[in-house]
């Protein structure tokens, strides 16, 4: 019956939703000259999603999402106020947005499956290290949920480009980020790691690595020597990540050439995959294990029996 409620809802403002996400899509792409990086703006859309249907509290998430060089208010308000009403009239959440989310991951909703993946790691593992790095940090916000007398070193890596702007949005949003050491650096041009020991990083303790929503977009040699160079710090160092296997590079499926074509048009192209043949878990823990990592935790997205590929997963590699 609240899923009845919600979709009757839902489809009587249709029309309002339509219009709203047309005018988010359209500001997402041409803010792109802004350096807002448009695949960085999903994660964040799924938190801000989630926080104001109230499954998932990240004040951060919302304020940022609010002031942010490549979204709009009004398409903000088209796009959330149906939702928002109907799920006032229902108590209903559309699975996307439910924490945990629950069941089966399809493509479609893994920006949002994945979020309590990762919070769960950070919830974990940063009670065993001393240091926090996020890579290819985008909007992520977890440096700034963790509580401020934590005794865990923060670092957020990313393009100078969109770090720039998270950091002067931070400022507009008024949110507090002085516990945070922020390092530009671009994975794929220049030693990402050098400048991470130069802004106070300590090669000689362990730490926790977040790599979340990026490797798919890295060509395998900056993977690799990400990777290796994770490797050679202390046992207990961990880096947890979401990764793409070959087939959605490969696949002839409308969703996986419409994907392709959208991250082209972004100017941030697919460009890596784990080995689809089957099991692709095993695929993935080899190339780990060449870079010097053994894999601790994993799940595969996608079901491989009956000849079908898995697309992703989910993983923990470490230093033991």
């Amino acid at each position: 019956m609240a899923a009845g409620i919600y979709y009757a809802v839902s489809g009587l403002l249709f029309p309002v939703t339509v219009v709203g996400y047309g005018l988010w899509v359209a500001k997402a792409f041409a803010s792109r000259q802004s350096g807002v990086s448009v695949t960085a703006q999903g994660p964040l859309s799924a938190r801000w999603f989630q926080h104001n249907l109230g499954t998932r509290q990240d004040e951060a998430s919302d304020h940022l999402m609010r002031v942010l060089p490549g979204t709009s208010p009004l398409a903000l308000r088209l796009t959330l106020g149906p939702m928002q009403l109907a799920h006032r009239a229902s108590g209903y959440v559309p699975k996307a947005f439910r924490y945990p989310f629950e069941g089966a991951i399809p493509p479609k909703y893994e920006a949002s499956a994945r979020v309590p993946f990762f919070d769960d790691v950070v919830e974990r593992r940063t009670k065993e290290v001393q240091q926090f790095v996020i890579l290819g940090a985008g909007f992520d916000t977890r440096a700034l949920r963790l509580p401020k007398d934590t005794p865990v070193k923060r670092f957020e890596v990313d393009m100078p480009e969109t770090q720039k702007v998270k950091r002067d949005t931070l400022e507009r949003a008024g949110i507090d980020a002085t516990g945070v050491t922020f390092v530009p650096a671009d994975f794929e041009n220049e030693d990402w790691f050098d400048q991470l020991l130069r802004a106070g990083f300590d090669r000689t303790k362990p730490a926790l690595f977040i790599w979340e929503g990026v490797i798919m977009y890295l060509d395998k040699e900056a993977i690799e020597s990400t990777l290796k160079k994770i490797a050679a710090l202390p046992k207990g160092t961990a880096v947890a990540f979401d990764y793409f296997t070959t087939e959605p590079l490969e696949s002839k499926s409308l969703y996986w050439k419409y994907a392709r074509a959208a991250t082209r048009a972004a100017n941030e192209p697919l460009k890596f995959g784990i080995d689809a043949t089957p099991p692709s878990k095993e695929r993935l823990s080899e190339l780990l294990h060449g870079c010097g990592l053994s894999l601790v935790e994993h799940q595969t997205l996608g079901d491989e029996d009956a000849g079908e590929r898995a697309w992703g997963g989910f993983a923990v590699a470490a230093v033991t």
